[in-house]
């Protein structure tokens, strides 16, 4: 897997974008040698047809990645893949053809865009069945160890073999139920990689309890020969991006890499909240008296709602939303709000699928009570029971709470405390790896998010 912007990537998924990404710049170039000829070369080069052409090929990769192409847990299977993948075309298509019709310069030339399309066409639904059959080949295939035996190896097992685009061909160790029993059966099933036939890429150590059970002998042989030796939470966590609460220790989090919350990153990220905050509350104010409007005609009560919340370090402060909710929401006490809850009015569900209730909270984030990236901040009232129930809930007071989150675009509304703990896990992620690439990440990833309405409720 490759890092970047502080999240890990399959190679294989960065293999396909940058795969597709010549398709898409070949057809069109193909297209516009076809079509126009001898003087294709001056329209590539002093046209800015070669510019015209990168920004085609950038497009069909942005609707690829919002129709999920590279996210293959997402997708049910092949034939919806060559559904989604044919959408894409047809969306590019309309999208070509209504940009060329209102600026008619930015056409490459005669019909070179519908016989780009054409050729994309024929060229990437084959490329696609060809690379969903190559990355099955056994030679493409990790084979993967998990050491262990319990409900924790179980589930990394599980996970293992779920991810499609890991590539990885699991094996687990068989227990015994005998401590000694399984010590020897560990030690004898790493001594059998040994030999080529048996060959093992990567181990996994999934053990809940080490002490004196650890082949360690067997373990450095294999090391010395190449194999790679890892622990089973970082594993989860660069393929979940979250750190997983369950057999997180104290010594884990004091002696591991990141958890970096320095003064200098703060100030980056600030200015980019305070910067990124002014420019969408500009582009939002035509829509702002419109919405007032409307929810003062759609239901009874004050069109903004305030409540308070727990922000950086613990301190509280008033957060400001569009009401979504009846006047008495809350009559009875703080509640989570729940799938299609009968205290939301009609306008007010639309504006949380839409997120346009969060636009009151860019003023929050100009005063600086938040940022525009962070965890999302909880009420007191849930903090003070979550803070007994969860183990390092109140890490996520670290840093100031934000509009948007890595748990909000990767992870569905927390409305329990099983929800919340998974929740909290992204949230841990995120403070570990903080950054302001991740940051920007988690922006773009958010403009997806909001599109596809996920996560709201």
């Amino acid at each position: 897997m490759i890092r970047l912007f502080n999240v890990y990537y399959p190679t294989r998924t960065l293999l396909l974008l940058f795969c597709e990404a010549l398709i898409v710049c070949g057809s069109f170039l193909l297209a516009t040698t076809y079509m126009i000829g001898p003087d294709a070369y001056p329209t590539l080069v002093y046209q800015n047809g070669l510019l015209k052409i990168g920004c085609i090929t950038a497009f069909t990769l942005l609707l690829s990645y919002y129709f999920d192409l590279y996210e293959p847990q997402r997708v049910s299977g092949r034939w919806e893949i060559y559904f989604r993948l044919l959408l894409v075309l047809s969306v590019l298509s309309f999208a070509l053809a209504g940009v060329v019709y209102v600026f008619p310069g930015i056409d490459i030339g005669p019909n070179v865009l519908v016989a780009g399309v054409s050729i994309l066409t024929i060229a990437l639904v084959p490329w696609r069945s060809a690379y969903e059959r190559i990355i099955h080949l056994p030679v493409f295939c990790q084979r993967v160890y998990v050491l262990g035996n319990g409900e924790r190896a179980r589930a990394v097992a599980d996970i293992l073999r779920s991810r499609r685009d890991a590539g990885m061909d699991v094996k687990e160790g068989q227990a015994s139920g005998d401590f000694q029993g399984d010590l020897e059966r560990y030690a004898a099933d790493l001594r059998g990689f040994c030999q080529p036939k048996l060959r093992i890429d990567r181990v996994v150590v999934a053990m809940e309890d080490r002490r004196g059970a650890l082949p360690v002998q067997e373990l450095l042989n294999l090391r010395l020969r190449g194999v790679v030796i890892e622990d089973a939470s970082f594993v989860m966590e660069r393929l979940l991006g979250k750190l997983s609460l369950d057999g997180l220790h104290p010594s884990s989090l004091i002696f591991t890499h990141g958890f970096n919350v320095k003064a200098i990153h703060q100030i980056s990220r600030r200015i980019v909240s305070i910067i990124v905050s002014f420019i969408a509350l500009v582009i939002c104010l035509p829509v702002i008296p419109v919405l007032m409007v409307a929810i003062r005609l759609s239901s009874p009560g004050p069109i903004f709602f305030r409540q308070t919340r727990v922000g950086l370090g613990g301190r509280h402060f008033s957060v400001i939303k569009f009401r979504t909710m009846r006047q008495d929401a809350e009559a009875n006490g703080a509640v989570w709000a729940t799938q299609d809850d009968p205290r939301i009015t009609k306008l007010g569900k639309w504006m949380r699928m839409t997120r346009l209730d969060e636009i009151p909270q860019l003023w929050n984030v100009l005063r600086g009570e938040m940022g525009f990236v962070g965890p999302r901040p909880e009420r007191p009232e849930f903090v003070e029971m979550l803070s007994s129930k969860i183990p390092y809930y109140d890490f996520r007071h670290l840093i100031r709470p934000g509009i948007t989150g890595w748990a909000q675009v990767r992870y569905k509304y927390g409305a329990s405390i099983e929800e919340t703990k998974n929740k909290l896990e992204y949230d841990l992620y995120y403070i570990k790896h903080l950054s302001l690439g991740l940051d920007l990440l988690i922006m773009f990833e958010t403009v997806k998010t909001i599109i596809l309405r996920r996560g709201a409720q």
